[in-house]
């Protein structure tokens, strides 16, 4: 479904006060904390961690329970408990969810289930092993800290979240950490750190998060202990029976090629944001690209408009509607290859095969899913259940092999059968070519959405992506790129061969 293809086709340096520590060593400063920390041979054991403790909130004197299990690679799972009231962060490798201290429990999406997933990644990282996970590390000067000029260093993740370091100088210990979690800013304090199993672990915390300040005190620090994935998972009173998914599956790939044909009626603009890192995860490249675009045969044709915010000159644009002409002749040229190739084989009496129009029954074939469970979203009842890769699956194309290095959260409206949301990475690189031509990293990851428009038809309203790739086994890039969908219109597929300059109201507003 379209959902799904549409993707898989698809500050400043400070040197000057610190001349200890210029701004090509912030690796050489994570390295003396790993070492510090115990070394890496110590740290690449530590596969799970869990931290018991209690807490205090000054504000009000309150004590109560804090807990934190971390599970390689990425499982997370934060709790704060007053009253028996816990408000819970976690990630389960697939999704990210918070429950609060009323127990109202949901998927975060878009920023937040970013700052999370960044944040599970990170903890259980040790800071080991950054380059492949393409996490880049910056200098950014040193600033006082109880009486001690801490070494800044500024990680910015694969997805583009921010996580800022502070370092002791003498002992090479983290003292301070901020990071956003959950939508709001996260500052911990560390001290009084002490050895368990060779690895040193601070046991007092100083966490202010928004205007909540809180104490914590680590009684106890378990090394590589038994920790199940079901930890991590939503809480079971929260999960709800999957339906027949074959089943279901069908009836969405059977409403998106009903939904294919009434697209054809609709236009609208489409804004694209790209920005491309460099190897510290600063800004290289920053562009915005402004289109109209309508729907034939299935696909989407765009016509570029601005650049940069700036519209095309009249030259420019001429060559763009030129460009859009040729493309509407090859979509027309490849539909009636299509249709002649279709009438061939209903002649020969040969049935088509699924490769021929791959849907999201290929995710039945090689995916497992868990976590079923009842939410709201974006004002809808709506399905949520999480996917990973089927270890015992294999592939036997291209596609598969893509779709089965993916694991994620997808949100199905359960009245209209259609996929509203989908959220997903790469547990492993995928690779075109074997890896001559391209190869999508671990960690790349995307969001798709689209909403139910003018009462008659669902359209794409909102895609983000965050890929680390390298074409050809030479070039590298990394690049962030945001899509919104707006201004839809009926469209008259009369006006086809009049694509013309657009018109003053066409010019592109400002991107929000």
């Amino acid at each position: 479904m379209t959902a799904f293809s549409r993707t898989l086709i698809f500050v400043a340096t400070l040197a000057c006060a610190a001349a200890a520590a210029p701004a090509q060593d912030a690796n050489k400063i994570l390295d003396e904390f790993i070492k510090a920390s115990g070394g890496p041979r110590s740290l690449r054991k530590l596969l799970a961690v869990s931290f018991e403790g209690t807490v205090t909130r000054p504000g009000d004197e309150k004590s109560g329970t804090y807990t934190l299990h971390l599970k390689s690679p990425n499982r997370y799972y934060l709790e704060i408990a007053f009253n028996a009231q816990p408000e819970i962060f976690a990630y389960n490798g697939k999704s990210a969810w918070r429950e609060n201290s009323v127990g109202e429990l949901g998927t975060l999406t878009g920023p937040e289930a970013l700052e999370l997933e960044a944040a599970a990644q990170l903890s259980n990282s040790h800071f080991l092993n950054r380059n492949k996970s393409k996490t880049a590390a910056l200098f950014a000067g040193t600033e006082p800290l109880n009486g001690r000029n801490a070494l800044h260093i500024e990680l910015t993740s694969q997805s583009g979240v921010k996580h800022q370091l502070f370092f002791d100088p003498q002992s090479h210990l983290l003292l301070k950490e901020s990071f956003p979690l959950a939508g709001q800013p996260q500052e911990i304090m560390y001290d009084d750190y002490r050895p368990e199993s060779g690895v040193q672990f601070a046991h007092k915390l100083r966490l202010r998060r928004g205007g909540e300040s809180f104490l914590v005190e680590i009684s106890q620090v378990a090394s590589n202990p038994v920790i199940g994935e079901r930890v991590f998972d939503f809480p079971k009173k929260s999960q709800v029976q999957l339906p027949d998914l074959k089943k279901l599956f069908e009836e969405i790939d059977a409403n998106q090629k009903a939904i294919d044909k009434i697209r054809e009626n609709y236009s609208g603009r489409r804004s694209e944001e790209e920005t491309e890192m460099d190897k510290n995860g600063k800004t290289a490249k920053h562009e915005t690209h402004d289109y109209t675009f309508f729907y034939l045969n299935g696909e989407e044709v765009s016509t570029l408009v601005a650049k940069d915010g700036k519209a095309l000159d009249p030259s420019e644009q001429e060559k763009e509607n030129q460009r859009i002409r040729k493309r509407i002749e090859e979509i027309q040229k490849q539909q009636s290859k299509k249709e002649a190739k279709e009438e061939k084989r209903k002649e020969e009496g040969k049935e088509k095969k699924d490769s021929d129009d791959p849907g999201i029954e290929i995710f039945l074939r090689v995916c497992q899913f868990v976590n079923p469970r009842h939410e709201r979203f974006r004002g809808e009842d709506v399905l949520v259940f999480d996917f990973e890769p089927n270890p015992e699956y294999k592939s036997r194309s291209l596609v598969e092999s893509i779709v089965q290095k993916l694991a994620g959260v997808v949100w199905i409206d359960e009245k209209a059968h259609q996929v509203a949301r989908i959220e997903a990475y790469f547990v492993g690189d995928a690779k075109i070519g074997g890896g001559l031509l391209a190869n999508l990293q671990k960690g790349s990851s995307f969001i798709d959405e689209q909403a139910f428009i003018n009462n008659e038809v669902w359209l794409p309203t909102y895609q983000e992506a965050h890929i680390g790739a390298r074409f050809l086994l030479v070039k590298g890039i990394k690049v962030n790129e945001v899509t919104r969908y707006t201004d839809y219109k009926r469209f008259n597929i009369e006006t086809l061969n009049t694509i013309s300059k657009p018109k003053e109201a066409d010019q592109p507003s400002n991107p929000q």
